[in-house]
């Protein structure tokens, strides 16, 4: 069909975890990449996921019932990128097609990673052992979604059962195979067999994309078409050449690897990538160079914005941020998401807590606290609930016996509590203690000094919590920690 993806003589950037993630896939495409694979993401997980349109990254975005984005990508790499997931379950993983194929160029079921994180829910190589169970899951995708559908295999013990799962796989419909060619057992220091990656593109007219070669004969772009002769395949994937240098795909030979992690970091900075993700990669790229100075002083950033002073790049980064605040102002002056909400006796706005944005040991409790003290008012009492499926935390604060709440829900109830705290502030119009607030007077020098030395009441207050998987009421506490 006319404008669906070609696995025919490609050049791809292989699934990896931890890897594949927006910034690297767009600068694999940058340095010449025909096709890129997402990282591996678990049916299971994705199947919570709400799309959002992020209009201040310019992005859509997979986001879990907890607020963590588990997939995100962008109309740059829209025709190119391919969603690896990672599932045991037809319907499921039809669920999980569904709701991402408007986004992506093509569905991949991983059916070669040996990690227990994979194998042990019957995923990944798991699946190798069973061909019913492969014929069913890619006959409902291929069915069931208007993208090309493939997959990637390792090799089985024997050739023969390996070319006979091949064809039975290729009898499903899919656009093509992507065999790692290494028994479920081998690892990267085995070395490749490519006669089986041959074997299985003479066995089938389906494009192969052979993958495995990184270690003995991919090491630069001019290796990527022997490697791709020596498999007899239509195409060459790779992850380990491209994790550590992704230039590899350049025609113009690989570029020094301090240019090319600039080049990544900027993406990073530019989509708003977690900053472990950012290190971990990083890091691949640093390879021996890892406990250098810059190695270390990359391991021990928090933030994009410590990275990015490793790397020289505070102005990028001062830059980016300049921009994607205004973009973040117009698009909430348009649709006034911050605008309070009654919800029953409990009022309600979208906030997070972002440590980041406050300076240390200052937190919006504290100015809430003080405030109530000043006003000769009960100290706040929070209330917080946890969810069931993914242990997120929502916390209910009461001041002047009314209620506020913020309708996200944090990673934990520390956070919790901070985001009800910043709702109330917000509504009643007290500052909330952000950096470049003026000074209110709330948190006197004197207590900032205290809380810096442990001796902290700043955030006293009735705190109870509820768990709504088991239903039991914690006791009500007096907790005076931030």
């Amino acid at each position: 069909m006319a404008g669906r993806l070609s696995f025919s003589n490609i050049t791809a950037l292989a699934p990896m975890v931890r890897v594949g993630t927006l910034p690297m896939r767009l600068l694999a495409l940058d340095y010449g990449a025909d096709v890129v694979y997402c990282e591996e993401l678990i049916d299971i997980k994705m199947a919570l996921c709400q799309r959002q349109v992020n209009d201040v990254l310019q992005t859509v975005d997979f986001v879990a019932p907890d607020d963590r984005v588990m997939f995100r990508t962008c109309e740059r790499e829209k025709d190119r990128v391919v969603f690896q997931m990672g599932t045991a379950d037809p319907e499921r993983a039809l669920t999980v097609a569904q709701l991402v194929e408007k986004d992506v160029a093509a569905i991949d079921v991983n059916m070669g990673c040996p990690k227990e994180y994979s194998t042990k829910g019957g995923m990944g190589a798991a699946l190798l052992s069973d061909p019913d169970k492969i014929e069913a899951i890619l006959r409902t995708l291929v069915a069931g979604v208007s993208k090309p559908v493939t997959c990637k295999i390792r090799i089985l013990p024997s050739l023969e059962e390996t070319l006979s799962l091949v064809r039975r796989i290729e009898k499903t419909g899919v656009a093509a195979i992507a065999v790692h060619g290494r028994f479920k057992e081998e690892r990267p220091r085995h070395p490749v067999h490519c006669d089986y990656i041959q074997a299985v593109a003479q066995a089938v007219s389906i494009p192969v994309i052979a993958n495995g070669g990184s270690l003995d004969l991919v090491k630069s772009n001019g290796d990527i078409q022997e490697f791709r002769k020596a498999a007899g395949a239509s195409s060459v994937m790779l992850a380990r050449a491209a994790m550590w240098n992704p230039s590899v795909f350049s025609g113009q030979g690989l570029l020094p690897v301090e240019r090319v992690m600039e080049e990544y970091l900027k993406y990073a900075i530019r989509y708003d990538n977690n900053p472990f993700n950012t290190k971990y990669c990083l890091c691949q790229m640093l390879r021996d160079k890892v406990e250098s100075p810059l190695g270390k002083q990359v391991q021990s950033a928090q933030t994009n914005a410590e990275i990015s002073e490793a790397y020289g790049l505070q102005d990028f980064y001062r830059q980016t941020q300049e921009q994607l605040q205004a973009r973040r102002d117009a698009v909430q002056s348009g649709s006034r998401p911050d605008r309070p909400v009654l919800d029953g006796d409990v009022v309600t706005m979208p906030v997070r807590f972002e440590r980041r944005e406050y300076p240390p040991q200052i937190t919006p409790k504290m100015f809430l606290l003080e405030w109530s003290r000043k006003e000769k008012l009960e100290q706040p009492l929070y209330e917080t609930v946890q969810r069931c499926q993914d242990r997120a935390f929502q916390s209910t604060v009461t001041v002047a016996e009314r209620k506020y709440r913020s309708t996200l829900w944090e990673k934990s109830k520390k956070f919790a509590e901070q985001a009800a705290a910043i709702v109330c502030l917000r509504v009643l119009g007290i500052p909330e203690g952000r950096i470049g607030e003026e000074d209110s007077g709330l948190v006197c020098k004197r207590k900032r000094e205290a809380k810096l030395n442990g001796a902290a009441d700043e955030e006293g207050s009735k705190k109870r919590h509820v768990n709504l998987c088991s239903g039991v009421r914690g006791r009500r506490v007096f907790d005076h920690t931030s």
